[in-house]
């Protein structure tokens, strides 16, 4: 569901960014994976970069993002506002393109992977499974709203991986302890979604009317003092990660000396 690195949406993005590096600290699980994808890079184009979260430390990396406010928090020295669908770059100019969290907010999400295929020779896209089951407690239990949002909005992972040729798909499973603080991260931390602070580094809740909102987390936080939501998700206590559709998409070159992934 949402949104770890990647934008799409400026006005959304230019209305949540201000503090979004505070909270969304990339996760070294996640980074190490995506590391992986990208080694031997030398030069990384980052399709909605945003912040720059889960870059490759040793490659030159172009950040492309079309809001002002998360290129503005972006730490590097080549950033370019820019849309993913129309990359302003001559036709395999990187060994490698990164998308994070990020095609949902595209506009039109099959061109702008046609444009990652066009200007690099390698491409890794980490996105989330609208199909998958099961989906987090907040959206069935609370806030369906944000589930029927998502489910609109999200390109189908068959789709995703059909239009960039992929080779390769990797599950992503979300420790209890995930440090990149969008909405999937407090599953096994429901009391994080009572802080508003913690909200609003989401792309999500401000989508929605705010009397939404606060009545769910209202209801969340009547659970959570009773003990309804303990028992209810008593088995969710006790697990170290959850696989809740996160995926990391490969196509294009591999990464030298490296076997082939988990297959599609």
């Amino acid at each position: 569901m949402e949104h770890a690195a990647g934008h799409g949406t400026p006005a959304t993005y230019d209305l949540i960014g201000s503090g979004y590096r505070r909270i969304r600290r990339p996760d070294p699980r996640l980074h190490a994976l995506i590391g992986a994808a990208l080694s031997g890079a030398r030069t990384v184009v980052n399709v909605g970069a945003g912040a720059g979260s889960y870059e490759p430390e040793h490659a030159e990396v172009t950040a492309v993002d079309p809001s002002r406010v998360m290129l503005g928090q972006h730490p590097g020295a080549r950033k370019l506002v820019s849309r993913a669908e129309a990359l302003p770059f001559r036709d395999g100019a990187f060994d490698a393109a990164m998308a994070v969290m990020t095609v949902h907010h595209w506009r039109d999400p099959h061109r702008g992977l046609r444009e990652l295929r066009r200007v690099a020779r390698r491409q890794a896209v980490f996105t989330w499974d609208p199909a998958h089951l099961p989906r987090l407690w907040l959206l069935d239990e609370y806030l369906p709203e944000i589930r029927d949002l998502e489910l609109a909005r999200f390109t189908p992972l068959p789709e995703v991986a059909e239009a960039l040729g992929a080779h390769t798909v990797l599950p992503f499973r979300i420790p209890h302890d995930f440090t990149d603080g969008f909405q999937i991260a407090y599953w096994r931390r429901p009391e994080c979604f009572l802080d508003p602070v913690l909200r609003a580094a989401s792309s999500t809740f401000p989508r929605l009317p705010p009397a939404v909102v606060e009545s769910a987390i209202s209801r969340l936080g009547a659970d959570l003092a009773s003990g309804t939501w303990q028992r209810r998700h008593a088995d969710l206590l006790t697990r170290e990660d959850m696989d809740y559709g996160y995926r990391l998409i490969l196509a294009g070159e591999r990464p030298q000396g490296q076997e082939a992934g988990a297959a599609r």
